[in-house]
């Protein structure tokens, strides 16, 4: 009997995928869910297991094109069994269970993705720290996952040899399996007993110890790039596992030395065109799992909620002053700086008190009213925009709101963020003046009901008591959502926090 083989369905917007190798030959005996060759879309790469036992018969080669549904190989299930291994095979294999060192114990731990947070469905692979063939130990951190809220550590659930299912970049749902341990017991192998073990590299094959599938091989990304810049991939040293050729390296890959022939080509042209130095290079990478989420959000936003915006400026040298006198004490007491975060906080909350809309949120036809607020702060990290929390930002000192920033701040930087120091949060704060924004409309942090929008400091003449004074004044922006929050209230709520920072004796006072 004859099983034919098809290209099976491998992502919701994947039409077609790429042959990229065979593992096995035409008229090889393959064993039921052994890989047998390796698939590429244009977002990932995959490999393709044998559905039955038995003969293999290649139907689409290295290289070509195939769509969805398409056959690509035949199995003769007929054949399975009918070359059994010869002995001399048997015995090295029973010669190594002998031998010393770690030994197997024949289960195989099948690693899935974990539950990560209520409201995610799917992480990103953002790099394995241990490679296909590796031995691991029990609880040994071997990957970084993404997710739209965060970047979480995956521990070895057992101690074994490492077979990687989902590569780097593949974005896979929760409960998905990512890898494989070969169970074993008896402490580390040697490093050539690893790769037998995990059936990497044959013996044949021992003296190209580093060959692989992927020496000098393109990721996906990787071809698209060296396509559009015209260089062939063999020319390309690859930094990546096994010698693969990533983004990176067909980023920095330069052409060549193309061009006498194309200038003397020009000069016979008739009006030939001005040659101007320069690359006209472009790159492409894909959109990580945290983007695409901060992405879909922004538009949701803009399209549910009446969102408005309304602007007011604030004469900043009051607090400027007192931050020239008090600085040294306050750092010397409370071993932190003191910035404009803490004063801004302190009067948001003051002001929410007596504006509590802007502190609320629409929960289906009802508006939830908070009698605490929680600040989110805007974080510009290296993996995108982090929204982390102050709790009970109201009943906190000076001291308390700075320290808070800074380490919700460091985290966000090192991409150490929990989904709970990033989930809930009343009101948000945004400040662009920290890239020389003057103005900006801020979008609202859904499911909250306004941001503000602090800006540049910049000296303005301005009018004082019929006098004109060079001052340092800085726009503040409030964006808030008009289902909820009046005019009235968002436009008196931007008033008393202008008030308490123009005066901030109030904020110590509490009037």
């Amino acid at each position: 009997m004859s099983l034919e083989i098809k290209v099976p369905t491998v992502g919701e917007s994947i039409t077609e995928v790429t042959i990229a190798q065979w593992f096995k030959k035409e008229g090889e005996s393959v064993e039921m869910d052994e890989v047998i060759c390796e698939l590429e879309s244009d977002k990932a790469t995959f490999e393709l297991n044998a559905e039955a036992a038995g003969k293999l018969h290649i139907i689409a080669q290295e290289g070509e094109t195939l769509e969805i549904g398409a056959t690509i190989c035949e199995i003769d299930t007929d054949a399975a069994g009918s070359s059994a291994p010869a002995p001399e095979k048997e015995a090295p294999k029973a010669e190594a269970k002998e031998s010393t060192g770690p030994k197997s114990t024949g289960e195989t731990k099948e690693m899935i993705v974990p539950t990560v947070g209520e409201s995610i469905t799917e992480v990103t692979i953002s790099s394995w720290l241990k490679n296909t063939g590796d031995y691991v130990e029990l609880d040994e951190i071997i990957a970084e996952v993404d997710s739209d809220k965060a970047t979480f550590e995956l521990p070895a659930e057992a101690s074994g040899i490492l077979t990687i299912i989902a590569e780097e970049g593949d974005t896979i749902e929760i409960g998905a399996t990512i890898c494989k341990i070969e169970v074993t017991e008896g402490g580390a192998p040697a490093k050539s007993e690893a790769k037998a073990a995990s059936g990497a590299a044959p013996a044949s094959q021992s003296a190209s110890q580093d060959q692989t599938y992927a020496t000098g091989h393109a990721s996906p990304a990787a071809a698209k790039i060296l396509a559009e810049k015209g260089i062939d991939p063999k020319s390309v040293k690859g930094t990546g596992v096994d010698g693969r050729i990533t983004k990176e390296d067909a980023e920095s890959a330069q052409k060549s030395a193309p061009a006498p022939k194309a200038a003397e080509s020009k000069k016979e042209d008739s009006a030939p065109a001005i040659s101007v130095p320069g690359e006209r290079n472009e790159s492409r990478e894909r959109m990580s799992a945290l983007r695409k989420t901060v992405a879909k959000r922004l538009v949701s936003v803009k399209n549910e909620t009446a969102m408005l915006t309304t602007f007011n400026e604030v004469n900043m040298k009051p607090i400027m002053d007192i931050r020239k006198k008090y600085k040294d004490s306050f750092k010397e007491k409370h071993e932190i700086g003191l910035g404009f975060m803490s004063f801004f906080t302190k009067a948001v909350t003051m002001a929410a008190k007596d504006w509590p809309a802007v502190n609320a949120q629409i929960d289906g036809n009802e508006i939830v009213y908070h009698d605490f607020v929680d600040v989110s702060i805007a974080v510009s990290a290296p993996k995108g925009l982090m929204v982390p929390v102050i709790r009970n930002a109201e009943s906190m000192s000076f001291d308390q709101i700075e320290k808070e920033v800074m380490r919700l701040a460091m985290k966000a930087r090192d991409g150490k963020l929990t989904i709970e120091e990033m989930t809930g949060g009343t009101f948000t704060i945004t400040n662009g003046g920290i890239f020389g924004s003057m103005l900006s409309t801020p979008i609202i942090n859904a499911p909250q009901s306004a941001i503000l929008g602090m800006h540049n400091i910049v000296e303005r003449p301005m009018a004082v008591n019929g006098q004109v004074e060079i001052l340092p004044i800085m726009y503040l922006a409030l964006s808030y959502d008009h289902r909820i929050v009046d005019g009235r209230e968002s436009v008196s709520f931007l008033v008393r926090v202008k008030e308490l920072l123009e005066d901030p004796t109030r904020l110590l006072l509490g009037v």
